[in-house]
């Protein structure tokens, strides 16, 4: 599904028996599908950002270690089996790089506020892709965005402080704008 979140309906084929049948199931969820190439020897590397578009803020890298064969609803909200590593064991140049893809990616997109960039990483070749950009990532406490910031140095009542003060100045900004026709 292009329009659900938390991996709802999401399935991994190995053949065409199960590419349809995964067809099928996201179908269910939504109108709009996305079918994409599997990663190999996959890594989930997940960073938080924050902030105006111009100039956002980074978190340390994440990576998730799914306790499935890859990181889908079971995993994240019924089994308790996976494990969240911060920060994320990768080489600096790397990491580095990650990070200014995923701020490219933030602001290339307009966004504003809040967002969890998320990439799947091949390791054996260290090539990685976008997987996602989640503007409402999940802010519970089992959530990757407040632990990315936690382990970063801001706390959680700083990461709220921070975000109401960012809608503020949004409010404020969009409030000048002639908006009549």
């Amino acid at each position: 599904p292009a329009n659900q979140g938390s991996s709802v309906g999401i399935t991994k084929a190995h053949n065409q028996k199960e590419l349809l049948s995964g067809i099928k199931l996201a179908l269910i969820h939504d109108h709009k599908i996305i079918v994409e190439q599997a990663v190999s020897n996959v890594r989930e590397i997940e960073c938080a950002f924050l902030g105006p578009n111009h100039v956002p803020e980074s978190s340390l890298l994440g990576e998730i270690i799914p306790g499935n064969e890859f990181y889908d609803y079971a995993a994240k909200y019924i089994q308790d089996n996976s494990r969240a590593i911060i920060p994320a064991d990768l080489p600096k140049k790397l990491a580095l790089d990650i990070q200014a893809s995923a701020r490219l990616a933030f602001r290339v997109l307009d966004c504003t506020g809040l967002a969890r960039i998320d990439f799947l990483l091949d390791s054996k070749t260290n090539q990685y892709y976008l997987n996602e950009l989640n503007t409402i990532p999940g802010f519970t406490p089992i959530s990757m965005y407040p632990k990315l910031w936690e382990a970063s140095g801001l706390s959680y009542s700083k990461l709220l402080d921070k975000l109401i003060t960012l809608a503020l100045v949004r409010h404020t900004q969009k409030s000048t704008l002639n908006l009549s026709h």
